[in-house]
């Protein structure tokens, strides 16, 4: 059996592949999740029991535990179960594994789901070109999930075909009489061959084999299944590399749960195997320790019995296994990745109109505050702390170093799901109660404050890619004039900052007035600059272009800006005045539940 070099790389590409499944499958069910789904799914394994039945009856159907955990993995990774519920699904993997073993056994075949993994390929491409943006996803996860399936059966070609040459493990045979010791051994062989072959079901067969052909005794055999055990959760391991920490969490409690297993099977082994052996021939049957050919059922009674029995004594400590998980994956969040969530928009405010309204204002300028004022200014490649800072505009400015900023990913994580919630939240507002004009009015001025933030931050995006470009340009003109932009930009964010903390937002109105009328003058095609500048050929006609562009953003930008501070900070509506808020939020105080106050904050 000849193992060379390009066999090496057809492994390593064969878990590419498998791995690369795993990630579109993940990655589409992320885009697919939502909070039906999530019901749906929570509902189906809330509880133990019926978490354990659920993953028991996915494996039986499917013919694969390592497919099962996967699934639970994917689903872990796309926060669609949680650490206790995948616990529970993995459990009843462990034993919808064993029918694999009967079988093998009584039919001498098992499933296989490569066979119809390349039809899924087609199914899911087809899908793919459905207008339904849901549609697609379910052909992407479709794809991933057959492209995962062919990654495994590609892994299972590649490995050394030890599953067809059985003869070459013949020399273990005279491994089987050091006692404990060969139990261990044997336990490791499990384990190892199930790393390698990436199928415990496979391992299984080929430890039937062996014992049918009479190389190793029942209770050698045995202590491999333990090792297949442990062996088989590498699958999932091997897909958590590429998963969030909560696929970690799950595919580490597959470790423990089977490790754990392992640990009391070894210590109450022989009287285990005993308890096999008496179940076996107490009607008559042949004994697995005298005839070879009754160790097949007897190795299927073993396999079934230790996993059920592992998982009725272990299902009772769930929560302890969670936090011994937790202990060592712990949580892992990167705040630039994460998808923020509102602050003040729980249901406790919607008691009553005023402190509804209230409550929006407040996410609304949280919003522009933290999210918005970032993509505004690493949009003109500023730092935020420079804006704040007593630095005057044209030194910051003068600073040539580009900022990388994401201002899609920024937009899509940080404002996008705000903007949406702001909106629902209005709208639920305005649906619970009848509102006078006033009150109205409050909630339309906020909602046309949100959509002036969300065109700001969409109108960054071509600005901040040119000023890339052209601010640290060799054209002195073009730099000129770009860092003119900036500049406006800059001194209109400088008196939003100082407008948050004025004790009368009002008295910065004449600034924004004239700040408003310098944006206008500042069009390169009104105050003819743009005309000048292509007459003597300082800059090309693709810079003329990009700056006449870039100009009329910004005179919007500044435009749009000076009406979210108008909206939001000066003339705001006097039922949304802080003062009025205290006296209300007391009362609410006296009539909410606890849980209501503390959402309330204090």
């Amino acid at each position: 059996m000849q193992y060379g070099f390009s066999d090496i790389v057809t492994l390593l590409g064969s878990l590419g592949l498998f791995l690369y499944g795993m990630k579109v499958m993940s990655d589409a069910l992320m885009e697919l999740a939502g909070d039906k789904m999530r019901k749906i799914l929570a509902s189906m394994t809330s509880n133990r029991l019926f978490a354990v039945f659920t993953g028991f009856l996915i494996t039986s159907v499917i013919q694969s535990s390592s497919a099962t955990t996967l699934m639970v993995v994917s689903f872990a990774n796309a926060s669609l179960l949680t650490l206790t519920e995948s616990i529970g699904v993995i459990m009843g993997a462990n034993i919808g594994t064993t029918v694999t073993a009967w079988l093998i056994t009584l039919l001498g075949f098992k499933v296989s789901m490569g066979a119809i993994a390349l039809p899924l390929v087609g199914l899911g491409f087809m899908f793919t070109f459905s207008k339904s943006k849901k549609v697609k996803q379910w052909g992407r996860f479709i794809i991933g999930f057959a492209i995962l399936f062919i990654g495994l059966q590609f892994l299972k070609d590649a490995v050394p075909d030890i599953g067809n040459n059985p003869e070459a493990l013949a020399f273990l045979s005279k491994y089987t009489q050091l006692g404990f010791g060969s139990v261990l051994i044997f336990l490791l062989l499990g384990t190892l061959l199930t790393v390698i072959i990436q199928s415990s079901s496979a391992t299984m067969a080929l430890t039937l084999i062996m014992c049918y052909e009479g190389w190793i005794p029942f209770d050698m055999a045995a202590a491999m299944v333990l090792g297949e055990n442990i062996g088989t959760t590498i699958t999932a391991n091997l897909a958590a590399l590429v998963a969030n920490f909560q696929a970690k969490r799950a595919a580490r409690a597959h470790l423990i749960f089977n490790v754990l297993g392992v640990l009391w099977l070894l210590i109450l082994f022989v009287p285990f195997l005993n308890a096999i052996n008496w179940f076996i021939t107490k009607d008559g049957g042949l004994s697995p320790f005298v005839e070879a050919t009754a160790v097949p059922v007897a190795l299927s009674v073993f396999h079934t019995t230790f996993n059920i029995t592992n998982t009725f004594l272990l299902i009772w400590f769930v929560p302890v296994i969670a936090k011994i998980v937790k202990r060592f994956v712990p949580e892992i969040i990167d705040p630039e990745k994460e998808i923020d969530q509102p602050m003040y928009l729980n249901k406790a405010y919607l008691k009553y109109p005023q402190t509804g309204i209230a409550a929006l204002l407040k996410e609304s300028t949280r919003l522009f505050e933290k999210s918005a004022f970032k993509a505004i200014a690493h949009g003109v490649h500023v730092h935020r702390e420079d804006i704040k800072s007593t630095k005057k505009a044209k030194v910051i400015i003068d600073n040539k170093k580009a900022i990388e900023v994401d201002l899609d990913q920024l937009y899509y994580l940080k404002i996008k799901s705000i903007y949406n919630k702001i909106v629902a939240y209005a709208t639920a507002l305005q649906s619970k109660f009848e509102l006078d004009k006033d009150l109205i009015a409050a909630i339309r001025n906020i909602l046309i404050a949100n959509r002036h933030i969300v065109s700001v931050v969409k109108a960054m995006k071509p600005i901040h890619r040119n000023l890339s470009i052209y601010m640290d340009s060799d054209n002195y003109y073009i730099k000129k004039e770009y860092n003119a932009l900036r500049k406006i930009i800059v001194k209109v964010m400088r008196i939003v900052t100082n407008i948050q903390d004025a004790d009368d937002p009002s008295l910065y109105l004449a600034k924004l007035d004239k700040l408003r009328d310098k944006a206008d003058k500042s069009d390169v095609i009104m105050n003819g600059s743009i005309n000048q500048l292509i007459r003597k050929n300082h800059i090309t006609n693709e810079m003329a272009t990009s700056l006449m562009n870039d100009s009329d953003s910004v005179i919007n930008i500044v435009k749009d800006l000076i009406s979210v501070v108008e909206l939001l900070y000066i003339t705001k509506d006097s039922i949304l005045e802080e003062s009025k808020l205290p006296e209300q939020l007391e009362y609410e105080k006296g009539i909410l539940s606890e849980d209501e106050q503390d959402q309330l904050g204090p």
